[in-house]
Order: C-alpha cells, then sequence, then structure tokens
C-alpha cells in the first residue's frame, strides 16, 4: 500500500482538454492556447513533451491556457491584453530545470507571490508560499537578506515551498537556498554560476520569469477572474484593485457614533506608515478571513482563511510565538522547537533549554511588540483589536465601514502606549 501512495505522486497525468479554448463576451472573444514543453522523462531521460503534471491532487488532469489573442473591454474595465503573460507563458528556455516537472498548485503559488510581489518593486523582496498563501514575506538590504528574513519568518512552513525573488539570484542567495528544502525557485535572473549551485536539488524547480522586473505595471490591470460551481456553472468577476499605493492614500481613522466623533488620538510614525504600506500590499494575495502582523518590512505571523476575526487573530499571534520560538531554538540548538521538545521528552536534552526559550519568545511577545497588524477587513467589534493590543503591538491597518468602529478607535486611545490606526477604504477579500 505504502509503494502504491508513492506511485500516485510519480503518475504524470495525460490530459485529454483541447489545445485552444475561445471564450466569448458577447461579441469580444478571447482565444487562449494550452502550454506544454519539452522535458526529460523521469524514467528514461529523454525529452518528451508534457503539460502540467497534474491538478490540485494526482489523478486530477489539468492543463495550463496562454492568453494569445483578444482585447476584452466592459463597460469602463479594459482587461489586461496578450502579450503580457508570466506565469501562463512559461518557455522551456525559461523551465531551466523542471524537477519533478511542475503541477498545477507548483503554477499557482508562483502566481500567488507575483500578485504581492508587484507592489514590492522598490527594494530587494521575497515571497515564500505555500499552498496559495505566503509562509513568509521580506524586504531586505539584499536579495540574500531578503530571502533569509523571508525563510526565517517562518522556517517550518517555507520547508517544500515555492521562493520567488524579485530580483536575479546571486551565489550567497544561491547558497542559502541549497542549505533548505524547497520545491519551487522563481526570479528574473540567476547570476554566473547560481544554477549548478541550485541543480544540486535535482528535483527543484528553477524557473526564469523574465517580466518579474516589470511586475509594477500589472498593479492596475484587471483580468477575468472565474469561480466554478458544481453545478457546472460559473461566476465571472473582475479581479480588484488595490487603491494604497503610498502612505498618503490612508486615513486616519474616525467615525461617528450617536451624535460624537471618534478620532484616532496619535499619527503612525515613518516607521509604522512604512509597515502599514508594506503590510497592506501583503495581505493583497492571502487567503481571507486574514489578519497578519509585520514588522520592519517582514512578517511576523499570519492568520489566513478562518471564520472570525478575533479568531484570526488570535491565530496569527500563537503563530508568531511558534515561529519566534522556532527561530530562537533552530539559531542556538541547530534543530527546530518541535525536535528539541521530543528530545527533552526522550530525555536526551535538558528541559531548562526549552524554558530559556519559552521565556525569551514570551518576553518578546513573539516579536510582536512594536509590530503592525493587518486586516482584510473590518473589526465587528474591537475583541479582534483587544486580543492585539495586549501583545504590545503599535499600529493597525484596517478597511473600517464597521457600525463599531468607535470601539476600535477607542481602544487604540485607551491603549498604553498608544496605538495608532489607519482605514484603507476597501477590503481586500480573497477566496
Amino acid at each position: 500500500m505504502s509503494e502504491d501512495l508513492k506511485k500516485i505522486y510519480r503518475t504524470v497525468m495525460d490530459d485529454h482538454l483541447p489545445p485552444q479554448i475561445t471564450i466569448h463576451f458577447g461579441d469580444q472573444k478571447l482565444v487562449y492556447r494550452k502550454r506544454s514543453w519539452k522535458i526529460p522523462d523521469e524514467s528514461s531521460g529523454e525529452l518528451i513533451e508534457k503539460g502540467l503534471r497534474y491538478g490540485e491532487n494526482p489523478g486530477q488532469e489539468a492543463a495550463l491556457y496562454e492568453l494569445i489573442d483578444g482585447n476584452l473591454t466592459l463597460g469602463e474595465c479594459h482587461f489586461i491584453e496578450p502579450g503580457k503573460g508570466l506565469v501562463s507563458a512559461i518557455s522551456e528556455e525559461q523551465l531551466i530545470q523542471s524537477g519533478k516537472h511542475p503541477g498545477k498548485i507548483n503554477l499557482t503559488d508562483i502566481d500567488s507571490a507575483l500578485n504581492i510581489l508587484k507592489y514590492l518593486s522598490l527594494r530587494p523582496a521575497v515571497v515564500i508560499v505555500k499552498h496559495n498563501n505566503p509562509c513568509g514575506v521580506a524586504y531586505g538590504s539584499t536579495i540574500a537578506d531578503a530571502y533569509q528574513k523571508a525563510n526565517v519568518a517562518d522556517r517550518i512552513a517555507a520547508f517544500g515551498g515555492c521562493a520567488v525573488f524579485n530580483r536575479p539570484i546571486d551565489k550567497d542567495t544561491a547558497r542559502l537556498i541549497n542549505a533548505n528544502y524547497l520545491e519551487v525557485v522563481t526570479a528574473p535572473d540567476f547570476e554566473d554560476e547560481t544554477i549548478s549551485i541550485l541543480k544540486k536539488s535535482p528535483n527543484l524547480r528553477i524557473i526564469k520569469i523574465g517580466r518579474i522586473d516589470r511586475l509594477a505595471e500589472y498593479r492596475q490591470k484587471r483580468f477575468v477572474d472565474f469561480k466554478s460551481l458544481i453545478d457546472g456553472g460559473i461566476i465571472l468577476q473582475q479581479s480588484p484593485l488595490n487603491r494604497i499605493e503610498s502612505p498618503d492614500d490612508f486615513k486616519m481613522a474616525s467615525a461617528h457614533y450617536e451624535g460624537r466623533l471618534y478620532q484616532i488620538s496619535r499619527k503612525p510614525t515613518r516607521d509604522e506608515y512604512a509597515d502599514m504600506l508594506f503590510g497592506w500590499q501583503v495581505e493583497q494575495g492571502i487567503t481571507s478571513n486574514s489578519v497578519i502582523y509585520v514588522k520592519d518590512g517582514v512578517t511576523v505571523g499570519i492568520g489566513t482563511g478562518e471564520q472570525d476575526r478575533v479568531g484570526v487573530a488570535e491565530i496569527a499571534i500563537y503563530k508568531a510565538y511558534t515561529k519566534y520560538a522556532d527561530a530562537v531554538c533552530f539559531r542556538k540548538y541547530g534543530i527546530s522547537y518541535k525536535q528539541l521538545e521530543a528530545e527533552i521528552d526522550r530525555g536526551k536534552k535538558d528541559a531548562a533549554l526549552k524554558e530559556e526559550i519559552d521565556k525569551a519568545t514570551s518576553d518578546a511577545h513573539g516579536g510582536l511588540i512594536g509590530s503592525t497588524m493587518v486586516s482584510d477587513a473590518f473589526f465587528p467589534f474591537r475583541d479582534g483589536v483587544d486580543v492585539a493590543i495586549k501583545e504590545g503591538i503599535s499600529a493597525i491597518v484596517q478597511p473600517g465601514g464597521s457600525l463599531r468602529d468607535f470601539e476600535s478607535i477607542e481602544a487604540c486611545n485607551e491603549a498604553r502606549p498608544q496605538v495608532t490606526m489607519v482605514f484603507t477604504g476597501q477590503r481586500a477579500f480573497k477566496h
């Protein structure tokens, strides 16, 4: 049985989807072409033509299509035109090493990372994604520094993930990557000798997407977003646009309630504005309901896909604590926090080691002191804000628009030290 289970992950699906798809929007049409690559067969090494490995799970046929013709305009919305391909336009030349050649999840992970990176073009930045949600996102002084910070932000979740870079990968970065286990590495380019370092991991998918250095052009371009229903129907929507492009686009939190005006007392500092902007940009690529915490251009805790807002705020706090403890443990002893716990249980390590890490984590509140809280939708009650304030956050970003916004404003003003808060005027749901 175990060998049968392993075999299904090695089985490449032959898909029976058409080579071309045409979608009509009234008298307008979009034409898509199925993509495939000539890549080495995993058994014989012979070059064979293959599309996607499989869909979300083995046994699901899947195909990748690139928009090749048509210019769609609906109302006043002009959708993205052909010739702007990113993931859908990956060529054989750009598929530098196919590894276990890409399946649907690998490519949608890259796309999810690009949806964040398109806002983070001014500095070296890295997004590490797993199951279409970021594990860690970071700015850095160099691309190697950004990768190191993104990886440490959630070292455990990053294992087997997809790392996407907005700058060419250099040798220092390649060596850092090679010390970890990743499924996919994507960058706009690879400097001399980096490919040979990365190819030491034969299953790693190494992909070059040259347009990454032009991602900022995609910020205001809409695409048609399809959602298929179990009855065969579909829902179409425009992709969202993020209106927050600079700190000037935020609005200081204020609300009227029962004839009284409630206003946030403290304005953000320059550094807080920087993290507010960074955090809101990262939020664009996270499954809702979500709450995240960021500090100094790095994600501290990421809570995704929950049903209630205070719950996801608490989950993100829990994750911040666990990731902080793991980072301290790995830095000190070269093993994960969970491995340390297991060795203590088996009598191989002194329990005092864990106690020391736990105290350091508690004292630092999991790295949350001075961080910025970012919520993709408004807080229906002040409880979501209160749980974060207890951890020492200094700033909050949220859309605003709740009937109880005044409660969240009061919570910030009552905090000691006071917490600042801004509204975005739009939510960032992503399902």
